[in-house]
């Protein structure tokens, strides 16, 4: 039984819909608090302002987080023309403001210039990191860094609506991509400055939309569980997505139980048949039992890279 403060040994993911106007930080520590796990991380931030599908990893699902971070996103945004500010959302100071006079066809022509692949300059107010100093540091002390521009795919950036200054738009882009910048690269374009006045995280990968939970969702089932003088867990850990989730994407590879065991100690296996040189998903036995990633060579082997620390009570 965990020692009390440390929190229980549960694994997998829980997707949180963030509210707005708090940090992920502070959503991943109430979340974490609830469900009383013992390890809790996030699969990338989203802004105080934004709200929608913040994946929170618990437990040994920390360990393939970051190949959440890797996945593809999709927002829906409203921009706000007329308008610049320096953090290119509405919670930054006005840097600029111009008359929209801006015509459908105007529009459509500079949307169309974001599909696809482009490059983008992150903005300062990103979590980017330069000599150890995430740039929005910087930022607030009044300092420019260089940033080279970056590749990104947007795979598509649809118009929901254009009505006054306000234009909603849903966007699916590749990691890496910052949504404030394609707004404020999309206001310059059209002459008027823009920002974001709206912003929310529908799809993170393929999870789906309809399995979000609120902290409110959240806090209500441990209301009921005390109600009915169950465990919280009871109703709580039901809504905790399988941690290879993260990884469902990748090839599986299914090995002996044997195998499995010489995996599980650090060693690489002999594996025929396998894709070479790429990213897997290992599962053990009949029961496919997830036990982590590893890493095919071309020479048919596959070396562990990142395992789950699967001990008999936590299975």
């Amino acid at each position: 039984m965990a020692k009390r403060g440390k929190g229980r040994p549960i694994n997998g993911i829980v997707l949180l819909d963030k509210p707005t106007d708090i940090s992920s930080n502070h959503a991943l520590q109430r979340v974490k608090r609830i469900f009383f796990a013992n390890k809790a991380g996030h699969t990338g931030a989203l802004d105080p302002l934004a709200t929608g599908m913040l994946p929170v990893c618990l437990g040994e699902a920390t360990k393939f987080s970051q190949f959440l971070l890797d996945s593809d996103k999709r927002y829906t945004v409203t921009a706000t023309l007329g308008v610049r500010t320096d953090t290119s959302d509405s919670q930054g100071d006005i840097v600029c403001e111009k008359p929209v006079a801006v015509t459908q066809e105007q529009l459509d022509a500079a949307l169309d210039t974001f599909r696809g692949d482009i490059m983008q300059v992150p903005s300062m107010y990103s979590a980017l990191k330069f000599e150890g100093k995430p740039l929005y540091k910087y930022a607030r002390e009044g300092i420019t860094i260089d940033r080279p521009a970056r590749p990104i795919t947007v795979y598509e950036i649809n118009q929901l609506r254009f009505e006054g200054n306000e234009v909603d738009l849903d966007i699916h882009v590749s990691k890496g991509t910052y949504i404030r910048t394609i707004v404020d690269d999309l206001g310059e374009l059209l002459g008027c400055g823009a920002h974001v006045s709206m912003l929310r995280r529908t799809q993170v990968a393929d999870y789906p939309y309809q399995r979000m939970v609120t902290i409110e969702d959240l806090e209500t089932l441990i209301e009921q569980a005390k109600r009915e003088d169950i465990s919280p867990y009871d109703l709580l850990d039901p809504l905790l997505l399988d941690m290879d989730t993260a990884v469902k994407n990748y090839p599986e590879v299914n090995i002996s139980e044997e195998m499995g065991s010489y995996v599980l100690h650090g060693q690489p296996v002999q594996v025929f048949g396998a894709p070479d040189d790429t990213i897997v998903r290992i599962t053990v036995g009949d029961q496919r039992t997830f036990i982590g990633v590893g890493q095919m060579n071309d020479d048919g082997l596959i070396a562990p890279k990142r395992l789950a620390n699967l001990e008999p009570s936590v299975v």
